[in-house]
């Protein structure tokens, strides 16, 4: 069954995180994604860990559904190729720095010019303009310029990273969405465009989407950090006999259960606890009485009370944890994929998204090096086989 982009054709230049998230969900849902790397490979592939096929695991994850050819842009002959496959695309992804997009002719300005309709989407780690735009950066320098690392983490201890790449991956979410979006419009106006999305950009829109810089802004206030506490809600992680579970109490009706569960019916009615501000000022006395009333009992017990009484809970969980997890093996939410080299098929998770027509899927592993450059190279562009293998040669792919 064909996917929802069935017939986009996308080159895929970027490397490590952001771009080719990007990429890896406009393959599924459906688009033909050409990945285009150096020849011998590209450096993202050889960092650890290791999958015993060799392959760097993140790469294995991102590469899945994508055509891979080598191709070296610092070449004539390799410019003139990328621009016949420039011809026959519908979008252009990269992540280079704007200097080394001006250098190898990667600008929006270039390629319109080779093909009217193409998109260009760029993903970088400061944009296009501004003071910045020449800096390199990856996701936790986005984090810390951001203002997330400053109210991260425990009172008292430094600045906290999430070690969740947060960042990269939402960019790389934002770049798809533009993406979309900009095949939209083309399809209504017949014009391509530039889509950029930015790791400070995704960075600071998340921060202050949720009114942490209105905060500063209006109210003059800074966040502390608070740990697993929530702001200006309770919630807070407890310690059972045999693990830690994670409370999230919003609005009174939830409160009011929560202060039945554990044996404080009276809270419900105290001034001191009257809306989420004010529980919120008095957490210490609630973190208290919720404390000892899970220290009592193991996590089972615990979720089952908590969730019997409908009260947002959620298990602390370790990575095997969440592997095993029923919910997560009911969703679906990794698919087996035969990987070359390695003993065993590879659980890939797939993009978070659901469609009731047609369902996106992992279709094929991530390719090894240059594992399409016959079939883009002599079908595609309709190099004969002896071309090609003078083009291997002179070190052009």
């Amino acid at each position: 069954m064909a996917g929802i982009l069935d017939g986009v054709r996308v080159l895929d230049l970027s490397r490590y995180a952001a771009g080719p998230f990007c990429a890896t969900v406009l393959a599924e849902m459906g688009a033909e994604v050409i990945r285009l790397e150096a020849p011998g490979g590209a450096e993202d592939r050889r960092q650890g860990p290791v999958a015993p096929s060799g392959d760097n695991l993140r790469y294995l994850m991102m590469g899945r559904n994508k055509l891979g050819i080598t191709l070296d842009l610092e070449k004539p002959r390799g410019r003139e190729l990328f621009h016949r496959l420039v011809e026959r695309s519908d979008v252009v992804l990269d992540n280079f720095s704007p200097p080394v997009k001006k250098k190898l002719g990667l600008t929006y300005e270039v390629l319109e010019k080779i093909n009217p309709k193409v998109i260009l989407t760029t993903v970088s780690a400061f944009g296009n303009d501004g003071p910045y735009q020449e800096r390199l950066g990856f996701d936790p320098i986005a984090q810390a310029e951001s203002g997330s690392m400053s109210y991260t983490g425990f009172p008292g201890n430094p600045p906290t990273r999430a070690q969740v790449a947060w960042v990269d991956l939402s960019t790389g979410l934002h770049a798809a969405l533009g993406t979309v979006l900009a095949l939209y419009h083309r399809q209504r106006t017949g014009r391509g465009q530039q889509v950029e999305a930015a790791l400070l950009d995704t960075a600071v829109s998340y921060v202050s989407m949720l009114g942490v810089a209105a905060e500063y802004q209006t109210l003059g206030q800074t966040r502390p950090q608070l740990g697993n506490s929530g702001y200006y809600t309770f919630g807070d992680t407890f310690q059972c006999r045999d693990g830690y579970v994670m409370l999230a109490i919003i609005s009174n009706p939830i409160w009011k259960r929560l202060a039945q569960v554990i044996g404080q019916e009276q809270w419900g009615e105290d001034p001191r606890f009257l809306d989420d501000t004010s529980r919120w000022d008095h957490r210490s006395l609630i973190r208290e009485a919720v404390g000892k009333w899970a220290g009592q009992k193991t996590v089972t017990q615990t979720f089952a009370a908590l969730g019997e009484a409908r009260i947002p809970c959620g298990r602390v969980n370790s990575v095997p944890d969440m592997v095993r997890d029923p919910h997560v093996k009911a969703r679906g939410l990794f698919v087996e994929v035969p990987v070359p080299g390695n003993p065993k098929p590879m659980p890939h998770p797939r993009v978070a998204l659901k469609f009731s027509n047609p369902q996106p899927g992992v279709k094929s592993p991530a390719p090894q090096v240059g594992q399409h450059n016959h079939a883009i190279y002599c079908g595609l562009l309709g190099l004969n086989p002896r071309e090609l293998e003078e083009l291997q040669q002179q070190g052009v792919v």
